[in-house]
């Protein structure tokens, strides 16, 4: 299952063997406009519902980026709470969709990490990544703040380290700083080690139990389905501030 837009993006799904593949791009740091969260939302829906699969995996193309985020072309033209917040809702779904998806969740993380993507990151059950994906919640600096995908970063990282990345927004944080912090289960020195680390997964958890996996999952995610309301009550959050004179400034000015 497949589409490309005119701008090149697109999301990407295939089931070979029980691996259900989801990949996404974005030719801006794979930046994810609304069209692409709800592309993204509806694969790992389908692919979940899908009795072929086993395991689910999540990538996205190219080297550069794992996932840039928000895209600042939409955020600027948001015009009205009501907007704002069904932008942000985009990646609520997207969390949503992974937390209930019965199967495990396994990322591929190539590259660099920033807001949103970060989010995604944090909501795989298991993270591979690259030393090249270092991570950042850039959000405070543009006069918002990571509310939608606060609560899945927190449930990996701990208050503190999400604390730490939230207020110090303009700063990168390592990929070893993640991986120790736990928003990543493996890390690689070359792109070449994470694929075969990431093949290597994905592989051997299609061929475990998936009932036991089933179960897991469950186990991973309890105390998590307020979630399904929660999450939109952020994502108003971030619609009224996205609204704002400061951020309103600092959008208009990065897309220029």
């Amino acid at each position: 299952m497949s589409a490309i837009h005119t701008d090149g993006s697109y999301v990407k799904s295939t089931i070979e063997n029980g691996i259900a593949s989801i990949e996404f791009y974005h030719p801006k740091g794979n930046a994810l406009p609304a069209h692409l969260l709800s592309a993204l939302t509806d694969a790992i829906t389908t692919s979940a519902n899908n009795h072929q699969t086993k395991v689910i995996l999540i990538k996205s193309a190219g080297d550069k980026a794992f996932c840039a985020g928000a895209s600042f072309d939409e955020l600027a033209s948001v015009n009205n709470e009501e907007g704002g917040k069904i932008f942000f809702s985009g990646f609520a779904n997207v969390i949503n969709a992974m937390r209930s998806a019965p199967q495990l969740i396994v990322g591929a993380i190539q590259s660099k990490c920033v807001g949103g993507g970060v989010g995604i990151a944090a909501a795989c059950d298991y993270a591979i990544a690259s030393e090249k994906a270092s991570v950042k919640l850039s959000e405070l600096k543009v006069g918002i703040g990571p509310f939608v995908i606060g609560p899945v970063v927190e449930r990996k990282i701990g208050t503190a380290a999400f604390s730490q990345m939230a207020i110090d927004a303009g700063n990168w944080q390592t990929a070893s700083w993640a991986h120790q912090k736990g928003l990543f289960a493996e890390m690689y020195s070359t792109d070449e080690l994470m694929n075969d680390a990431v093949n290597k997964k994905v592989n051997e958890l299609a061929s475990s139990s998936i009932e036991a996996m089933k179960e897991i999952k469950k186990m991973l995610w309890v105390n998590t389905d307020h979630w399904s309301t929660l999450l939109y009550e952020r994502a108003a959050i971030s619609g009224r501030l996205v609204l704002t004179k400061e951020a309103r400034s600092i959008i208009t000015s990065l897309v220029r």
